[in-house]
């Protein structure tokens, strides 16, 4: 398999949203085929999501509204950076803001992209732990419900209905495998 990365031949903003740009990409493959993509255009700011642990067994969770899916959904602590912040730094504001609880220690536990056939938007996702209390407000319209787990009992928060997030489902799974395997 040839691993040359297709040409990109042109791009355009074909339509724009307040919070979304979509792009036609024309692409020439190295076999000479050219084809015409549509993705949703990267956003200048990126993303952070937290998995903050109370102790070895018990994560933080936070229940929002969700208006892509029109429901409530479990999910973890996360938003976009703000200017000038590093992943750390916006990890421990959005943990305080969402969660109340921010954190001593931050581990990168991995960059993960979303959907990358249409789109390039991507998250750092961060291990907190060694949790304080501390409160920040935060740009939610409501009031965020605060849930604790435990990871031993992971199986069942992934069973249910309002638990469908994959990189929240991914991040709870690698969480677990690397406590694990600590000492």
């Amino acid at each position: 398999m040839d691993d040359r990365k297709p040409e990109i031949i042109d791009t355009r903003l074909i339509a724009r949203s307040r919070l979304f740009g979509i792009e036609e990409m024309h692409l020439r493959f190295s076999n000479g085929e050219e084809r015409t993509y549509e993705r949703l255009r990267t956003p200048p700011i990126a993303g952070v999501m937290c998995v903050p642990l109370l102790d070895r067994d018990t994560v933080v969770l936070i229940r929002e509204y969700g208006a892509g899916v029109e429901d409530y959904q479990i999910t973890l602590p996360k938003g976009a950076y703000e200017h000038g912040e590093d992943w750390r730094d916006a990890a421990n504001r959005e943990l305080k803001e969402e969660a109340g609880y921010g954190a001593r220690t931050l581990t990168l536990l991995k960059r993960m992209t979303l959907s990358p056939g249409y789109m390039g938007h991507g998250i750092t996702v961060a291990l907190a732990e060694d949790l304080y209390e501390e409160k920040l407000p935060g740009d939610e319209p409501e009031p965020l419900e605060v849930i604790t787990w435990k990871l031993s009992d992971l199986d069942r928060l992934l069973e249910r209905e309002d638990v469908t997030e994959a990189r929240v489902i991914a991040a709870l799974l690698m969480t677990r495998r690397i406590l694990e395997n600590r000492p």
